[in-house]
């Protein structure tokens, strides 16, 4: 109260001089008044934000405190005039941000993806490895694509050579998923001894930690490797290290020991794992499902199914498709469409998606395994009954299976249909649709709509492998329709797309055999003939130079240390 009590008395010491200044004025009022007494005299007024002093006390000290943690924006500017300070050599290179992937460099990406889709994967490392000795260097995204590329397609020593191409000869900068891909690579191929050195490596140099997907790698590789004491060490050394509980780490742990019968240890880590987390991911018990149907113990694999239900969890679609599977191999189709129902009822984007393309997949494909090819159509189209569920907007990819599966059968006109569909929305074909159409067109000896089809994927700009391209145009030439793959070649060099050097090959050996040589060698000399892909649009990269014949060279699968 010491400050009110010497505010308090500084008004009052001004309010008696002024008083004195005006002694007459007060005369008078007093004579008119002789009662009252001018209360502005007496109660100064207050025009302060607090009530009182230790308030505001604390309001400055809480003032300082913020003034400490987040100094004011002219604090942190630098002086321009002080000179830049040198930069730390010891300081750790870090990885590319997204915000790295703009102008070339984006468009070089979305270049070596289009590629990838087209599963032209010895072009998409030529472009990647050619684009880092140019003014437009890849990103560690474009590096890791084409990295898990050769990884899916199973071509393991070009993935570790292209790590070690990239990441430790052109410099480039590779982060957690870089590893991550080079471990995966390591564990799929049998070499568990060299996914671990990576790790180690990451632990003592790289300026980022593992990831959960890390340990889910080494842990599979471990237990496919028969080494499943120390993936279980692996796993300790995870949580110890401050990692949360993975549920697919515990998964690949409690598949191993259930492989050798162990479930007893299954159990255990299973209820660790359920203290560990309230809400965990139901693949473990899809594995334990599998197990049980395996074993005969029908009873058990419905009751760990039920269990999960009554969880209540919102599961992923990923965790419900491979419920789904379970359900599907071991004959429980009735608990199958039951779970596809919930999902769709549960499908509420943007708040929650309930199900993805893969679970239509899962069903329909079910649907023409048991020969019931309108029920097929339904599911395709079926959506949620639960109000405020909204229909799947279905992908390229949804719509490429059941076309597939139309081929399959000959039904050509209802893969046509889905086509027509298919283009009608804001989708766009890619190559795998145009390849299975064109297929089935030649099977069933539709040849004008299967060049129809060529003319629409060159048209579009879409990649045309050589497999492919060698394979419709040796139907043609089969048929003397020599014209009409002299007009596709046309149509292609005037689209832009242009010919590799091996369908240029197969063109210059089949026509010179045909005695018509000069004449195809004519057309592919034109202009056009040196580029080989043109990107979708009116406004994309320039075209690529002719690549080299034969595969890449790439240096010998090297360790990351």
């Amino acid at each position: 109260m010491t400050l009110y009590r010497l505010i308090l008395r500084s008004l009052r010491r001004s309010s008696s001089l002024s008083s004195t200044a005006a002694a007459p004025t007060q005369s008078v009022y007093h004579h008119q008044l002789p009662h009252q007494t001018p209360t502005s005299l007496l109660t100064p007024t207050r025009s302060y934000a607090f009530s009182s002093a230790e308030e505001a006390a604390a309001e400055r000290r809480r003032r300082k405190r913020r003034l400490r943690i987040e100094p004011p924006l002219h604090a942190l500017r630098r002086d321009p005039s002080a000179p830049r300070p040198p930069p730390d050599p010891n300081a750790p290179r870090l990885p590319d941000s997204t915000s790295a992937l703009v102008g070339k460099r984006l468009n070089l990406h979305n270049r070596v993806q289009s590629l990838i889709r087209a599963n032209d994967l010895d072009n998409a490392s030529i472009l990647a490895r050619q684009s880092v000795f140019s003014n437009c260097r890849p990103t560690v995204f474009t590096c890791n694509a084409i990295m898990a590329s050769m990884y899916r397609a199973k071509r393991y020593d070009d993935a570790v050579a292209l790590f070690h191409f990239f990441y430790n000869q052109s410099n480039i900068v590779p982060n957690v998923v870089s590893y991550n891909v080079l471990i995966n690579t390591h564990c799929d191929a049998g070499r568990v001894d060299e996914g671990l050195n990576v790790y180690r490596h990451i632990i003592a140099n790289a300026p980022f930690s593992p990831s959960h997907v890390t340990y889910r790698h080494l842990t599979k590789g471990l237990v496919d490797a028969g080494r499943i004491g120390e993936g279980v060490d692996l796993l300790r050394e995870m949580l110890n290290k401050g990692h949360g509980a993975d549920s697919q780490v515990y998964n690949n742990l409690i598949l191993g020991f259930l492989n050798l019968g162990n479930l007893d240890k299954a159990n255990e880590l299973f209820d660790e794992l359920k203290e560990r987390c309230l809400v965990y991911d139901g693949i473990v018990n899809a594995t334990f499902m599998d197990w049980f149907f395996k074993q005969g113990r029908e009873k058990e694999a419905m009751e760990s199914y039920k269990s999960l239900l009554d969880r209540q969890f919102k599961m992923i679609p990923a965790t419900c498709n491979v419920l789904m599977e379970t359900l599907l191999k071991h004959g429980k189709k009735t608990e199958a469409w039951a779970l596809f129902e919930t999902m769709l009822d549960t499908h509420t984007p943007p708040t929650f998606q309930g199900v993805n393309s893969d679970a239509f997949n899962i069903m329909v494909n079910e649907c023409f395994k048991l020969g019931q090819i309108s029920e097929a159509f339904d599911v395709f189209k079926k959506v949620g009954k639960k109000p405020g569920s909204k229909p799947f907007a279905m992908d390229v990819a949804g719509y490429n299976n059941i076309i597939t599966r139309y081929c399959e059968l000959d039904m050509t006109e209802d893969a046509e249909k889905m086509y027509v569909e298919l283009t009608s929305k804001s989708l766009s074909p890619d190559v795998n649709t145009y390849r299975t159409l064109i297929d089935a067109y030649f099977k069933v000896g539709k040849v004008d709509d299967a060049l129809l089809k060529y003319s629409k994927m060159v048209e579009s700009g879409l990649r045309v492998i050589p497999e492919y391209a060698n394979r419709w145009f040796s139907a043609l030439i089969e048929n003397d329709n020599f014209d009409l793959s002299i007009d596709l070649v046309g149509q292609m060099l005037s689209y832009g797309v242009g010919v590799t050097s091996g369908l240029r090959e197969f063109l210059n050996e089949v026509f010179a055999k045909a005695g018509r040589g000069e004449e195809i060698e004519r057309i592919l000399r034109g202009p056009g003939s040196g580029g080989y892909w043109r990107p979708s649009g009116p406004t994309g990269p320039p075209q690529m130079p002719s690549e080299p014949t034969g595969p890449p060279q790439m240096p010998g699968p090297v360790s990351v240390i």
